[in-house]
């Protein structure tokens, strides 16, 4: 189905108004065209990168780095690394600037200062001021040109509270100088009066993530709380000033929260009676025309006008790569005519509901522009109730024509440091070099009839965009939503419910019964210990022996198993898991603390081990064949026999599940010992592989005491594979006792064994510090360190080691600690008393050894334990050599490169590891000389997803192929190869030979 932009009767008014703006703004064109080798290098700049792609990127990436470089040595390296890249095509003039073999040659320095005030020239095109007495002028040259303004202060991205507080007071400071400024302005008319009214002359617009540095829809509440408050004083001291005060929207997961506190505090008695706030609408969202109708219905219950600005949006390539990444519907349209078509839906309602609400049309697009006009004259829309919106340093030609038609224009004007601005200039940057853009198509001379023609829209095509079709092999669960307030209610549905179950007893599973077992032990919930999640059987030596026999006695007829039949039992299980999603995520933040969001995507991670193990047994059962003429060679596989699995307790469904599911796909008997402190959750797995159709005996659930039933197991002759996950210590006991052969033991024993890291991430100079910071306490602090992936040291290069351990500990400190279920919670209890005694003996190790930094308080009801960071660590200390498995990071400073590099790598570990750089050439050697099996590159440490980034390491972080990868499962199985001469008496079958 093809959808066409109604041809209403705004239609021809739309065409007639368009012409009529588009023949002022192409005036002088061929003047600045008979200009064009006399243009600066920031045009040229622009130029060069709308005409090639490969360029484009590597520009803007290099425009990206540009302020985090020191001098113009860095400048000139980075400038050829950047533009050296064998994907861009240069101009004769590019190429000859970047002929130069020492970056501290003069031909070097020259270049990097030519690029350098030509980058900075630029980013002064698109922010209207360093500071406020230059916004101040900028404004005032505005004004004189008939334009009312709108100020954003640009910022690094709040990531602390202190932030957050002066992000507020260079608000009140803002609004502050303009207002005494505005006291010398003489009133223009066409924007200071409108229909008997005087809006305010100044107006400042503002993002609510800033006010809050947790700012989390799944913590609505809390957020709500954090930010109304700054915002309260905010509009108060806006009132008392004269100020207008507008909301920008952001990123698609801020959405519904945003507009949900907006309308709440907006009803307010303070501030019901209030029109000089505005809201804004993205039209590229699919949800916006249902969202602008509900504003519009709200609007009319508040009885007061508010201004809703109605743009196109600025983050499209971040929410489409969001939503392909979590396996979510596309929340943006997927191409240019669907939103220009909404933006148009949009305006007409807006407009035609006028009596309700001011409309702010902003958009750099001619068409969009008259469109609005057509409607607003064909309605007598009074002027007061509309005007039209550009952005500072772009469309500055259709905003003069719009001025000379009488119309009230505004123009958003981002202002600060260039540093923090970058992100911004970047999206300006891509939005005015896009094939789609307005703006480049205007520039190239396309036809009249195709700049203005209605856009039409393919809506078949852009549901299955919405859906996220493709054609690829493995698609993962997708994690849940919690931006979506339905996703919040399930979640608290599921405590409740789990709570009610409270206490039960867990029995262990042998040969398909539940046995009674000679000692109970109770599994407490870490963030509050008198509470009893269950109460689990543990296993004696004579059951383990009967669950071995069990499984010996089932592995005969589970190994002749069809393949098919044992992958759709796994598919059986996913789907059970899937259901159960919210239960499973509630059992896994009561019994081992971890707070809800990565309890979720365990579930995921557990749910697509089954699938994706699922689809692997499917392709290796296939085999391989080598035939030849008169013999055929076939390549397959046989399952090994009964395989032992010793789960740990902080990825309790995951790993579990990813161990378990493995040895039963390919057709092992498999017995399950979960550690104590998770036993519950293993319970819960084991009733989901029971429904789905696990037959008796092939899978046994046998927790116990580990130096008892464990290790009877593992030297028990008939065992032929041991998966472990766990301490060095014990998995270098288990590979050891594996080696050795038992009487009667007729094989050698595989083992498969992941043994946890002392992971190190490394920020270089030229590091993104907001992006780093983030990632560092994501990666030390999640699930309170204790991930066998997690960072606990930080190597961070000498030229920003203050500036990053400065933005690092006011990060921190903003986390919020407490019980895993609260919905605040980022920081919650670490797994039982042992391991908090453990972890507070090396935090007493690290005084003695570095500079303690930072040491948070902790609640007392549970095993809690505050964030803690050293700094000036020595690479050999305790700290930094040793696996601490908690809250704990060592922040060591290098430097250079070579020996952030050597440091890294200097630990008996290679789990994982982490860069953040902007250097191509760090990013290259990193990739080559940093030892760790997974290497994540400007992002965190943690949060592997099966068949995206396969898990494991070396060294001494253990043995075995890398879990949720595609030589997984050969651990499990023995290949074999049959080979059969096919010849009789001199005859043998030839295929596609008629006889």
């Amino acid at each position: 189905m093809v959808l066409q932009v109604q041809t209403s009767t705004y239609e021809a008014k739309t065409q007639e108004i368009a012409k009529q703006l588009l023949a002022v703004t192409q005036e002088n064109r061929s003047f600045f065209a008979s200009l064009r080798d006399q243009m600066r290098w920031d045009d040229k700049l622009l130029g060069w990168a709308m005409s090639n792609p490969g360029l484009r990127v590597q520009l803007f990436r290099f425009i990206d780095t540009l302020p985090a470089l020191h001098s113009k040595s860095e400048i000139a390296s980075h400038l050829q690394e950047y533009l050296g890249d064998e994907s861009v095509e240069l101009p004769t003039a590019l190429k000859g600037m970047l002929n130069f073999a020492n970056p501290d040659s003069m031909p070097g320095q020259v270049a990097a200062t030519t690029v350098g005030t030509a980058v900075e020239t630029l980013a002064h095109k698109y922010i209207a001021g360093e500071n406020i007495k230059q916004v101040i002028k900028t404004v005032e040259r505005l004004r004189k040109e008939k334009m009312a303004f709108t100020i954003d202060l640009l910022g690094e991205a709040v990531i602390t509270e202190a932030e957050a507080q002066s992000y507020l007071e260079r608000y009140l400071e803002l609004m502050q100088q303009l207002v005494e400024a505005s006291k010398n302005w003489s009133t223009i008319p066409a924007i200071d009066e409108a229909d008997g009214e005087l809006p305010p002359k100044v107006q400042v617009s503002v993002k609510l993530t800033a006010f809050y540095s947790q700012f989390d829809p799944l913590d609505a509440k809390g957020s709500e709380e954090k930010v109304s408050d700054r915002i309260r004083t905010l509009l108060r001291r806006a009132q008392e000033l004269g100020t207008a005060v507008h909301f920008d929207m952001e990123q698609y997961a801020y959405k519904d929260i945003t507009l949900s506190i907006l309308k709440k505090l907006l009803l307010e008695e303070e501030f019901r009676q209030r029109t000089d706030i505005g809201i804004t609408i993205q039209a590229y969202l699919r949800d916006s025309e249902q969202d602008a109708e509900d504003l519009i219905n709200w609007l009319k219950q508040r009885g007061y006008p508010l201004t809703i600005r109605l743009v196109k949006g600025a983050y499209w390539d971040q929410e489409t790569i969001k939503a392909a990444q979590k396996h979510w519907p596309q929340p943006v349209y997927n191409d240019k005519a669907a939103t220009d078509a909404n933006f148009e839906t949009i305006t007409q309602l807006l407009l035609e509901n006028h009596q309700y609400v001011y409309s702010a049309i902003g958009s750099h697009n001619v068409r969009s522009h008259a469109r609005a006009i057509a409607i607003a004259e064909s309605l007598n829309v009074p002027r007061r109730r509309f005007e039209m919106q550009v952005l500072y340093g772009m469309g500055d030609k259709i905003a003069k024509a719009l001025v000379d038609r009488g119309y009230r224009v505004r123009v958003y004007c981002p202002y600060g440091e260039l540093l923090p601005g970058m992100a911004y200039l970047i999206r300006r940057l891509l939005e005015n070099t896009a094939n789609s853009s307005f703006l480049r198509q205007n520039l190239e001379n396309r036809p009249l009839e195709e700049l203005l023609a209605p856009p039409v829209v393919d809506l078949s095509h852009a549901e299955a965009q919405r859906r996220g079709e493709k054609d690829v092999s493995f698609v993962g669960a997708a994690d849940t939503d919690y931006a979506e307030e339905e996703e919040r209610r399930k979640a608290a549905q599921a405590f409740q419910g789990v709570r009610q179950q409270l206490g039960r007893t867990y029995l262990p599973l042998i040969n398909g019964e539940y046995v009674d077992t000679p000692s109970v032990v109770d599994s407490l919930n870490p963030s509050n210990f008198s509470e009893v999640i269950g109460k689990v059987g543990l296993i004696s030596v004579e059951q383990a022996e009967q669950a071995m026999q069990a499984a010996k006695a089932a592995f005969p007829g589970w190994r002749k198993t069809p393949a098919k039949q044992r992958a759709d039992i796994l598919r059986k299980a996913a789907d059970l898991m899937e259901q159960r999603r919210d239960e499973f995520s509630a059992w896994i933040v009561l019994e081992v603390g971890k707070p809800v969001k990565e309890a979720d995507g365990e579930v995921s991670e557990a749910i697509d081990f089954c699938r994706y193990y699922a689809d692997e047994m499917e392709r290796l059962d296939k085999g391989v064949n080598y035939d030849m003429p008169g013999e055929t060679n076939r390549y397959i596989y046989q399952a090994r026999g009964i395989a032992v699995v010793i789960s740990p307790w902080n990825f309790p469904l995951a790993i579990a599940c990813g161990m378990t599911v493995a040895a039963l796909v390919t057709g092992n008997c498999t017995l399950l010992k979960p550690a104590e402190t998770s036993s519950v959750i293993t319970a819960k797995l084991t009733e989901i592989l029971l429904e789905a159709g696990i037959p008796k005996g092939v899978f046994q659930y046998v927790p116990g005491k580990g130096s008892q039933a464990g290790t009877h197991l593992v030297n028990h002759p008939d065992t032929h594979v041991i998966a472990f996950t766990g301490s060095q210590e014990v998995g270098c006991r288990i590979y050891a006792e594996a080696a050795i052969l038992k009487p009667g033991q007729k094989h050698m024993k595989r083992v498969i064994a992941e043994m946890g890291g002392k992971n190190t991430i490394i920020v270089d100079e030229s590091a993104d510090l907001d992006q780093a910071v983030v990632g560092v306490v994501q990666s030390a602090f999640g699930y309170s360190g204790q991930k066998c992936s997690a960072c606990s040291r930080v190597v961070v290069l000498q030229p920003i080691y203050d500036a990053f351990v400065r933005r690092l500990v006011e990060a921190t400190k903003s986390l919020n600690i407490g019980e895993a279920e609260l919905p605040s919670t980022q920081v919650g209890p670490v797994i039982d008393a042992n391991a908090r005694d453990r972890i507070c003996e090396y935090i007493e190790k690290g005084k003695a050894e570095a500079q303690l930094a930072l040491e948070l308080p902790a609640p007392n009801q549970g095993y809690f334990i505050g964030p803690v960071i050293f700094t000036e660590v020595p690479p050999n200390a305790v700290i930094s050599q040793q696996e601490i498995f908690g809250p704990v990071v060592a922040v060591i400073r290098v430097k250079d490169f070579p020996e952030a590099l050597a440091v890294a790598n200097g630990t008996n570990y290679a789990l994982t590891g982490g860069l953040y750089s902007r250097t191509p050439s760090h990013i290259q050697q990193a990739q080559t000389e940093f030892e760790v099996g997974n290497l994540y590159i400007n992002r965190t440490i943690t949060g592997a997803i099966v068949a995206r980034q396969p898990f494991g390491g070396f060294k001494l972080s253990g043995v075995g192929s890398k879990a949720g990868g595609p030589d997984y499962l050969l651990q499990f199985l023995e290949p074999r190869t049959v080979t059969e001469n096919i010849q009789r008496q001199g005859f043998a079958p030839i295929e596609g030979v008629d006889s």
